[in-house]
């Protein structure tokens, strides 16, 4: 890298306008959207799509309810041909659906794209040519009046050939490729000629495409060269705007999102941002980022799991694990800060009626679009009290008390610090079961217990507990069930200690739930120990828990 890189590379310049308004509005609906996953998507595959993978992923966008979709560019190959006869000759092609088709402005090609289209009963035909100084000056050697005159000459052809094919509810679409780095005025200029021949009308529709083909500047500068357009072009009124931005400089949302504000109708790109070099805008994202905001994007991606694995089956690339809204690891949370945000959220939630979605770190519910709570936290060494606390919470039922929770993830840390790795569910929970026994440990296993009430006060109790050595039976005064449990204990095992924590709830909201019970003692050098136990019956619970707690063998 150089130390001054403006010795190689130049600013693009903005455009002058002061009195920009697209600061001041907000997102409220949809745009129109156009996929162009079989298209340019397509192109920009190592291994381009089959024709049985392009169907496949035709299919799924007519799941996710995309009613304009750019299916093939023609005339670039067989295999793009043939796939376009196969949608209308089959009819796949349902009645509200557009699909579009792509072609350069040279006679040959404009034909080529026409024969493949017979028979559609809707279809958009796609016309771009490039329009910047640098294409013009390097790559067609051509003044600004031949450029319009190859755009207008081949729109004129196109028209004529929509005419000639009544049968066809045609529209026509017009990109200026490199409209981002292309003069104002002079993508003015063309778009005017282009449309003088076609005449935009109900009966002509009309589609004028700005793309960002190369990022070259903030979304800013692109959402303000798209307000000067549309407050320039004299038919505004009679044509759709749309817009097609590259994430060159990643920004390919963001310049999609404010070219909406500044006036744009129309949203091109892909699934999860494919396309040349780094891709075009995300459309899975920019849907979703409607959605979090309360807007219906008109598209479903109630199961976005499913349509991640569609896209990666038929591009043969990964979706991002870190990729927003759809990526493995989009909704989940290591660190422990996060962690205990997430799960204080959560709880939160389940005390209130109100149907708003307010959770820490989490801009829409997963479950929205088919995604468990399961992935939501995971535990490894970054991780807190909360991270371990929620995933036995969620797939075990249990409430942690705090301080379970603080002694049991400084445990997590110490196998993950030495593990190196993330703790698997699995993993958690045998750690847990070693460590507080939530189900019968089998030196201490409690078998029966009966009490009375003693004429004094207090209650007396008898029990018998399974040991490595045999079945111990406990007898015990107390206030209580506990205390009366405690005293037989000390007595069997000739060891001091007091009952510090307890705490129980049920696992279920039905009478025949069973109930946890979580019980911490200390002993006389200091150390405390926890206890987790778990029954149908809360006092079998309790008193298994206490058992669970001491760290000692039976001394029979």
């Amino acid at each position: 890298m150089l130390y001054d890189p403006s010795q190689k590379y130049q600013p693009h310049p903005p455009i002058h306008l002061p009195d920009r308004q697209w600061p001041n509005k907000q997102l409220t609906h949809a745009p129109r959207w156009l996929s162009t996953d079989l298209r340019d998507g397509n192109q920009a595959l190592a291994d381009p799509m089959d024709g049985l993978r392009k169907l496949r992923f035709w299919e799924l966008l007519l799941q996710c309810g995309f009613k304009e979709i750019e299916v093939a560019f023609p005339s670039a190959s067989e295999t793009d041909f043939q796939f376009v006869r196969q949608l209308i000759e089959e009819r796949r092609i349902p009645h509200d659906v557009t699909i579009q088709v792509l072609t350069q402005a040279r006679t040959d090609l404009i034909e080529r794209t026409f024969a493949a289209l017979e028979g559609a009963s809707r279809a958009t035909l796609h016309l771009y040519n490039a329009t910047a100084p640098l294409f013009r000056r390097l790559v067609f050697r051509q003044s600004k009046e031949e450029i319009i005159q190859l755009a207008v000459s081949a729109t004129r052809q196109i028209r004529a050939l929509c005419e000639a094919n009544p049968q066809t509810q045609w529209s026509y679409e017009y990109s200026p490729e490199t409209f981002c780095f292309t003069e104002s005025d002079f993508a003015l200029q063309i778009c005017e000629a282009v449309a003088d021949v076609w005449e935009p009308c109900c009966e002509r529709p009309m589609i004028i495409n700005l793309p960002a083909t190369v990022e070259v500047n903030t979304p800013n500068v692109y959402a303000d060269q798209i307000e000067y357009f549309c407050r320039h072009f004299s038919r505004r009124n009679a044509v759709c705007i749309s817009v097609h931005p590259h994430n060159d400089r990643g920004s390919g949302v963001a310049s999609a999102e404010l070219a909406i504000l500044a006036g744009a109708d129309r949203v091109e790109g892909c699934l999860f941002g494919n396309g040349e070099r780094t891709g075009n805008v995300c459309l899975v994202t920019m849907a979703m980022n409607l959605y979090s905001q309360g807007v219906s994007p008109q598209l479903d991606f109630s199961d976005i799991k499913h349509v991640v694995e569609e896209v990666e089956q038929c591009n043969q690339l990964p979706v991002h694990p870190r990729h927003p809204y759809a990526g493995k690891l989009a909704f989940t949370a290591f660190s422990g800060s996060h962690q205990d945000a997430i799960k204080k959220g959560f709880t939160a939630r389940q005390q209130s009626s109100s149907p708003l979605w307010e959770m820490p770190y989490l801009p829409v519910d997963p479950n929205d679009i088919g995604c468990s709570y399961e992935a939501v936290i995971r535990v490894n060494s970054q991780s807190g009290k909360s991270g371990a606390a929620w995933i036995l919470e969620q797939n075990h039922g249990l409430v942690l008390p705090r301080g379970l929770q603080q002694d049991f993830s400084r445990h997590v840390q110490e196998q993950t610090d030495r593990d190196g790795n993330e703790m698997t569910l699995n993993a958690l929970w045998q750690l847990f079961r070693k460590l507080y026994g939530p189900h019968q440990l089998a030196d201490r296993q409690l078998l029966e217990y009966r009490s009375e009430s003693q004429t004094e006060g207090g209650l007396s109790l008898q029990a018998r507990v399974q040991t490595p050595e045999g079945i111990l039976t406990l007898q015990g005064k107390g206030n209580g069930l506990l205390s009366a449990t405690a005293d037989a204990l000390k007595s069997q095992f000739k060891v001091a200690f007091s009952i510090e924590d307890y705490h129980e709830h049920t696992l279920g909201r039905h009478s025949e739930s069973r109930s946890a019970a979580y019980i911490r003692c200390t002993f006389a050098n200091g150390e405390s120990c926890w206890g987790v136990g778990i029954d149908n019956d809360v006092a079998r619970a309790s008193l298994q828990a206490l058992l669970n707690a001491l760290p000692i063998k039976s001394s029979n």
